[in-house]
């Protein structure tokens, strides 16, 4: 049977507040976007509308709740970490197959395979076209945004910041970086 609660969630949460903290360094989460704070706080919440005296201490439900909540966020991040991993090396090597596709048997400079997965994987994928289709093949930026139907502009702006992330990858100076 369920007693009426005689403290409020905001007496309970500050209390109850280091709980949230304690859980984190327990399981090692840098959390610099607050994000795991958040979640923890919200299964406090829930753990508080849930409680039922008969069960045990609320301390006790309190760290049951956040502990796995937490454990939850890091697997749903780990899992959407992988699939992303995943599309990023499938894009790349496309990107890649294509890359040398272009070059005939004849050509001396064919990309190092090793180095354009390095560079690709620091990219986002409009980024990786500008790559593709700018330094590659050389396209004036009209041409591209005509070919991928965007802007100008659009085209400007994934160039400025591939440039951007290359200067932190690439150590080779180069006419277009």
């Amino acid at each position: 049977m369920k007693k009426e609660k005689s403290f409020t969630f905001e007496e309970i949460f500050k209390q109850n507040e280091r709980r949230i903290y304690y859980n984190l360094h327990q399981l090692g989460i840098r959390d610099y976007y607050g994000e795991y704070y958040s979640e923890a706080m919200f299964a406090m919440w829930i753990a508080y509308k849930k409680y039922d005296r008969d069960e045990g201490p609320l301390s006790t439900y309190f760290n049951y709740a956040i502990r796995n909540r937490l454990i939850d966020l890091i697997r749903k991040k780990t899992r959407e970490y992988e699939v992303e991993k995943e599309y990023i090396e499938q894009e790349t090597a496309l990107l890649i197959a294509e890359t040398n596709s272009t070059y005939t048997s004849s050509d001396t400079n064919i990309p190092d395979e090793k180095l354009w997965k390095n560079v690709f994987s620091t990219l986002t994928i409009n980024q990786r076209k500008w790559v593709y289709y700018a330094i590659i093949l050389d396209y004036p930026v009209k041409e591209i945004a005509e070919k991928e139907n965007v802007s100008v502009e659009a085209v400007k702006s994934w160039g400025k910041e591939a440039r951007r992330k290359l200067r932190g990858v690439w150590d080779v100076k180069s006419e277009f970086l």
